[in-house]
């Protein structure tokens, strides 16, 4: 079931109703069962893989708590992770593996959405346990609940069993305060995915659908107008998850905290999807060894952190590339910092606008449909010419300015109850379904970027 649909506009009030008038011992099954029913509307089979992966790694972590011998419960981790992970491969890498070797797939295989965010927090939980840093979860149906969540199960927030978990177990009581925030996060992820993602993706697919027909400068916009779009729809997409989840009083992890406001790549990457950067900071880049054994190492774990990370969101050369530019573009970073300990001499502005056109490069890559796509369009940008009429110009300012604005305005708009917070949200509520009708009469209708992975 996707957000920016007439269905989980039905769902999500039904669900919110049964969850508050429920007893507190039954609400997590209602919960559970609304979870499953929100993953088995795309497909079934899907949802048979989800709780598959789901009895597997309770289990194997059950076990882990209970063996005492250190090899026992390393052999039920890697059982565990290798399940998994081999699962994921199948399922969403086999195709890119068997062009390694040379092969090609006569069957196509079926990628289940959303594998990569729950596979990841599954990971998490079971190397936790293994680790010691968590006792494993005896009730399967709670943790079972925390996989499948239906918020973020999807596209994320990827979440750690100690933040997630215990308040799925205990319920929390009603917070006015909570709900009118939940409602402002719902609003302003609404209107960053339809009125500012989905009215700029068309000027996007109009250049990177035809990169021969583009100019430099077209590239160029394209690039600008897909680093807005993928921050609206995913930061979006995490705003509703957030929102929903408060009107159950749940809260979730900030995902985005204004990436493109970033001093640094490096400060980029402590904005932009948290969650996963956390991630592979915990389970990849410490056992690495981090920044703990000198700057080749430190050198090394960066590199192979980020083409982990390029490989994760797609199965593809293109998105390698696009880990390893970030990678480069980090190591550049640790080697000059290494040799110059004095401190930026640079304003502040300057860098955020340098580090604004390195991340709006690397979308290129990320974009592009295939490695040999991203060469071709960046070899355009020698190619003079402009594509675009004034009057597309006008609503892509118009669309960029919503951009700018609305993330201030939310926070501004949830902490106060004035008649200007009200209006504020009428207008966006009103924006929202005036676009959201006109897409849907045209038959369009965008899932969220992040699906794919």
């Amino acid at each position: 079931m996707n957000f920016n649909t007439l269905e989980y506009l039905l769902f999500l009030p039904l669900i919110c109703l049964g969850y508050w008038l429920l007893p507190q011992k039954v609400r997590w099954i209602w919960l559970l069962l609304g979870s499953w029913l929100f993953y088995f509307w795309w497909d079934p089979r899907a949802g048979a893989l989800l709780i598959g992966t789901t009895a597997v790694t309770w289990f194997c972590a059950g076990q882990i708590g209970k063996t005492q011998a250190r090899a026992g419960k390393r052999l039920w981790m890697l059982i565990a992770l290798g399940t998994t992970l081999a699962v994921l491969a199948v399922f969403k890498y086999a195709g890119f593996l068997a062009s390694l070797i040379g092969a090609s797939l006569t069957v196509r295989i079926m990628l289940p959405v959303g594998i990569s965010f729950y596979t990841f927090q599954t990971l998490s939980y079971v190397l936790d346990v293994y680790r010691g840093t968590i006792s494993p979860e005896p009730h399967f149906g709670y943790y079972a609940l925390f996989i499948s969540f239906f918020p973020q199960l999807v596209a994320g927030p990827i979440e750690r069993t100690e933040h997630l978990l215990p308040q799925l177990k205990q319920p929390a009581a009603r917070d006015p305060v909570k709900f009118r925030h939940g409602f402002w996060l719902l609003l302003t992820g609404f209107f960053k995915k339809i009125v500012i993602a989905d009215s700029l993706a068309p000027y996007v697919d109009q250049v990177f659908g035809n990169p021969s027909q583009a100019a430099g400068v077209d590239v160029v916009l394209a690039v600008f107008l897909f680093g807005i779009q993928i921050y609206c729809d995913f930061s979006g997409y995490t705003d509703i998850a957030r929102g929903s989840a408060a009107l159950l009083g749940v809260d979730l992890m900030e995902n985005f905290n204004r990436p493109y406001s970033a001093v640094s790549i490096r400060d980029f990457w402590r904005r932009w999807h948290i969650s996963l950067t956390r991630w592979f900071t915990d389970y990849v880049y410490i056992p690495l060894g981090g920044n703990r054994s000198g700057l080749r190492r430190q050198i090394l774990s960066v590199m192979i952190v980020f083409l982990l990370s390029g490989l994760w969101h797609g199965a593809g050369w293109n998105f390698v590339a696009w880990g390893a530019i970030h990678g480069l573009f980090l190591c550049v970073g640790l080697l000059w910092t290494s040799r110059h300990t004095t401190a930026h001499t640079t304003p502040g502005r300057l860098r955020r606008v340098r580090t604004c056109i390195l991340v709006n490069f690397a979308w290129l890559f990320f974009r592009a449909g295939t490695l040999r796509d991203a060469i071709f369009m960046f070899s355009r940008l020698s190619v003079p010419g402009f594509g675009f009429q004034m009057r597309d110009l006008a609503q892509i300012g118009l669309t960029v300015l919503c951009c700018v604005m609305i993330d201030p305005a939310r926070d501004r708009c949830s902490r106060r109850t004035q008649r200007t917070a009200v209006l504020a949200g009428f207008y966006m509520l009103a924006a929202i379904a005036v676009v959201w009708l006109r897409m849907l009469s045209g038959g369009d209708q965008n899932a969220f970027i992040y699906f794919q992975f």
